[in-house]
């Protein structure tokens, strides 16, 4: 009971520095936030009796400690020369190094060396905190000062890295760590157009990471092997799961691709160059997916009956996964309605 109370305590005081670290009106505040932030997730992610999650918290803790640091020291250096109370920056490496760190704050590449290690220790709770939340922080007070051409070149290796990094993986907790990068990319390339297609980009990935971390987290589920056996009882929750991925890769007829869509359309005007990498490396993601749920359904799958459903199915299951793979009909049909 007084752990559960402590874990509520600590999740609100989680939300409440983030938002203090976006609602401020001087660097000194939100770098107060941030550090709010960082002192409640710390021990909502330590267990004494995990090692790895010990690990994961320590590492966590001095990756944002150093970020940290880089923040204070360029906030420190920016009111010299402007004033405290002020989010004006004009000098370009002022600018470069409070941009660094805050994308070493999110887990952007080439940032991301603690990233993956991170979400292997972790519970799928906090792995998806950590994939949600604590990015809105950073990437929100990454708007206030953002430096087009050096995002530019963070939106390209964000994109590589984590397309090329998740080819190889067998544990799902380093695989959605990569996706996470990857889609880091295309949720900054977003800021170049709008706050707006920044917000729906957020809250489609968020949808979708929810769905796909409560589907492993209701099963416990955290390598492949585990979901290529596992799910063999019931192939309507198999099916569910493999088009997840293929919804977070962003294939076209699922809730995935809506946002990636709208970037696309816009970011032809914008980028080009910038845009074809962005697509290409995003075939390379929907490469491993697919290949995944093909190991999944045609190599490793041992059971008959295709209708054959699981008896104890979740609600919440299926309403999420529902939201998932038919989200994009349903917004279709709102927007066609009104």
């Amino acid at each position: 009971m007084d752990k559960n109370f402590s874990s509520i305590i600590f999740l609100l005081t989680l939300i409440s520095g983030s938002l203090i670290s976006i609602s401020s009106n001087s660097w000194m505040g939100a770098w107060m936030g941030l550090e709010i932030n960082l002192l409640s997730f710390i021990p909502l992610i330590s267990n004494s009796n995990n090692m790895m999650s010990n690990e994961s918290s320590l590492k966590y803790f001095l990756v944002q400690v150093l970020a940290s640091s880089i923040l204070l020291f360029s906030v420190i250096m920016n009111s010299l020369f402007n004033g405290m109370n002020t989010f004006l920056i004009n000098d370009y490496i002022f600018i470069l190094i409070l941009n660094s760190s805050l994308l070493i704050k999110m887990g952007a590449a080439p940032f991301h060396f603690w990233f993956p290690g991170v979400m292997e220790g972790l519970s799928w709770f906090n792995n998806f905190i950590l994939m949600t939340w604590q990015k809105i922080a950073p990437m929100i007070l990454l708007m206030y000062c953002l430096n087009y051409k050096f995002i530019t070149y963070i939106v390209i290796i964000c994109v590589i890295i984590g397309s090329i990094g998740g080819i190889n993986q067998t544990s799902l907790r380093k695989l959605m760590a990569y996706s996470s990068i990857n889609h880091i990319g295309w949720m900054l390339s977003s800021m170049f157009i709008s706050n707006l297609y920044w917000f729906i980009y957020f809250m489609s990935y968020s949808i979708l990471s929810l769905s796909i971390i409560y589907m492993f987290n209701y099963f416990n589920i955290f390598f492949m092997n585990q979901c290529y056996n596992i799910m063999n009882f019931s192939p309507v929750m198999k099916f569910l799961m493999f088009f997840n991925f293929l919804s977070l890769g962003g294939l076209p007829p699922f809730l995935g691709f809506f946002p990636k869509w709208i970037l696309i359309q816009n970011l032809i005007n914008y980028n080009m160059f910038m845009l074809i990498i962005m697509v290409m490396m995003t075939l390379i993601t929907l490469f491993f997916y697919i290949r995944i749920t093909y190991s999944a359904f045609m190599l490793n799958y041992t059971e008959s009956k295709w209708m054959s459903m699981y008896t104890n199915t979740n609600f919440t299951l299926l309403i999420l996964n529902f939201t998932s793979l038919f989200g994009l009909s349903i917004i279709f049909f709102i927007y066609n309605l009104f």
